[in-house]
């Protein structure tokens, strides 16, 4: 086991200075036989069994809800990742990623989903005492009771240490009694259980996490009128005088701040994977309709307007599925095989840097996609009788969810400086190279005319870029680069786009070396348009926050490398990959990549 963990792995955050290997990323295409029948069991179990009583749901008949929270219990939904002992399956987190991105075209559902089985479940598995975890866990998992997580107030959204919400020991030292109102509780209306975060004495320190049963004294309160996600129950906790075991304590007392944002991580390449399903659906959606749709007695696919949108959905949309696995497959090469809970919380804390970036990147492409596809149904896109209405009301809430896209674009910059400091990843080295090919630039004669090399390179100089501009950054604030929010997150999208364009040149290489340049040319065509743009976002991105801090000289030796790194000397005929990538569609009548 020790010799396992000591192997040599990708570190976190380690992409921006480190060299990839196609062969070295997992892909959906490396999916196993059981991959594939779990993907295909759990949509049929959306499309056949959630989808329908969506309206239903919508109407918060919950009832159907805890039914089909049961039924997909019933086909080991909730356990994917979790142990035997506890009733799950102890299947790979790709599986579970799988099972999230299926999730994810079920509306509303998919938020009962995640809040269930969790940030609703695993701090227990992760934190929770053996006694905890043989109580509650098979039945979570199982489906027989329903979970929910409360961490946030109407006073602390993000800063979580901000609650109000206490909980004091009894006198004979057997119950905590936990006082305080929770807010935007998914679940909330038909949970059974519901691990809530208080302060013990009402003290920062002693910030913590509970098992708490639903009762009189711990009971939702009226369901909110959402903008989105209607089919899920949302409420308030309110919490008077609720008695709690000392024994339903998860983790020690003061372990809160550590659960709950160690649990987020999982939230967030979770998360990435379900808005990528929600916009695969989206897309099909989109597809359909535009074939259907006659203007000028012509259907609307076969203007050039709207394949531009279909081909831009799909290529955000690609890219999107494939840092969503790249990540998860990273995880899981460190996670090895017959780790324990420890060494799996330990795994997907590594790569917390990737997990905010899909969490960003891919839940603003659904954005896109569902706005997109509003667009492409013109006025029928606003009518609540198609689906791109409710599609573009259910994705607004996946920036606020699980920290929000502004905070994760923060923490991206931040955790990145803080490993670099403590000397776990090697920037501080990779700066100061970078540093000398700016103040003295060499010639180049690179001559590779190999697959998709003009985009490996942008991909490699975007990269160069994030650093130079992450590094004057830190050089210049130094640890007050933290209040330098505007600053911070021009980084964090340069990081975010250097990711993506990297990683979208890896999957499509890895499927041309394995299938054939033939077989791999819709995907050459999709990375090789989004590093044409990707390209023009980080230099705009770069030049502004560049001006944002620097001045005279310093700015402009920038200046000058930002344009050296962002120059393209091939650029690719964007229009005509375009209408490639959406007539293959369009053929094809739905999203087919």
């Amino acid at each position: 086991m020790e010799a396992t963990a000591e192997k040599e792995y990708v570190k976190g955050g380690a992409f921006l200075i480190e060299e990839c290997e196609a062969s070295e990323v997992f892909t959906p295409e490396d999916f196993t036989d059981e991959h594939r029948m779990i993907d295909e069991s759990s949509r049929e179990f959306v499309d056949n069994e959630v989808v329908p009583q969506l309206e239903a749901m919508e109407n918060h008949e919950w009832d159907i809800a805890r039914d089909l929270v049961a039924k997909g219990g019933e086909l080991g939904l909730f356990g994917a990742n979790i142990s035997e002992e506890y009733g799950g399956l102890d299947l790979d987190q790709v599986t579970g990623v799988i099972i999230a991105e299926n999730m994810g075209r079920a509306g509303g559902f998919g938020t009962t989903y995640g809040a269930h089985s969790s940030i609703g479940l695993l701090p227990l598995l992760y934190f929770g005492s053996e006694e905890l975890k043989n109580k509650y866990i098979p039945q979570i998992v199982s489906g027989e009771k329903v979970s929910a997580y409360c961490l946030s107030e109407a006073g602390s959204g993000s800063d979580a240490l901000g609650a109000k919400t206490t909980a004091k020991l009894t006198e004979d030292g057997e119950h905590y009694v936990l006082n305080g109102e929770k807010m935007w509780i998914s679940n909330g209306g038909f949970a059974d259980y519901y691990i809530v975060f208080a302060k013990v004495d009402g003290e920062k320190k002693k910030f913590s996490a509970f098992m708490v049963e639903r009762s009189d004294n711990c009971r939702p309160g009226a369901e909110e009128h959402k903008m989105g996600i209607k089919s899920s129950s949302t409420t308030p906790l309110i919490l008077s005088d609720a008695k709690v075991p000392v024994g339903n304590l998860i983790g020690e007392v003061g372990d809160g701040a550590k659960i709950a944002f160690n649990i987020l991580n999982v939230g967030r390449f979770k998360l990435g994977a379900s808005v990528t399903g929600g916009a695969k659906l989206a897309i099909d959606q989109a597809v359909k309709y535009a074939n259907e749709r006659e203007q000028f007695k012509t259907k609307i696919s076969q203007f050039g307007a709207i394949k531009s949108k279909i081909a831009e959905m799909t290529v955000q949309t690609w890219v999107s599925e494939s840092i969503t696995y790249r990540t998860v497959g990273m995880i899981d090469e460190l996670i090895g095989d017959g780790a324990d809970g420890d060494k799996k919380l330990r795994s997907i804390e590594e790569y917390a840097v990737e997990s905010s970036i899909n969490k960003v990147f891919c839940s603003e492409v659904l954005d896109f996609v569902v706005d997109e596809m509003v667009q492409i149904f013109g006025g029928y896109g606003y009518s609540a009788e198609y689906p791109a209405e409710k599609a573009y009301r259910d994705s607004r809430i996946n920036r606020i969810f699980e920290g929000t896209n502004e905070i994760n674009r923060m923490l991206i910059p931040g955790m990145l400086l803080k490993r670099a400091m403590k000397g776990e990843l090697g920037l501080l080295k990779a700066a100061t190279a970078l540093q000398d090919e700016i103040l003295t630039p060499q010639m180049s004669f690179d001559e590779d005319t190999g697959l998709l090399s003009t985009e490996f390179k942008l991909a490699a100089n975007a990269k160069k870029v994030a650093l130079m501009v992450l590094g004057s950054a830190a050089q210049k604030f130094m640890a007050d680069i933290k209040d330098q929010q505007e600053v911070l997150i021009g980084c964090a999208d340069i990081i975010m786009q250097a990711y993506a364009m990297e990683t979208a040149c890896l999957r499509a290489k890895k499927i041309a070396e394995n299938q054939g340049e033939e077989a791999a040319a819709k995907f050459v065509d999709a990375a090789g348009v989004f590093c044409n743009d990707a390209t023009q976002r980080v230099e705009s991105t770069a030049k502004n926050t560049l001006a944002g801090f620097a001045e005279g000289d310093e700015l402009r030796m920038m200046l000058a490398a930002l344009k050296r790194f962002t120059k393209n000397n091939n650029p690719i005929n964007t229009i005509a990959a375009r209408q490639r990538i959406a007539d293959g569609l369009i053929e094809a009548n739905g999203y087919n990549f």
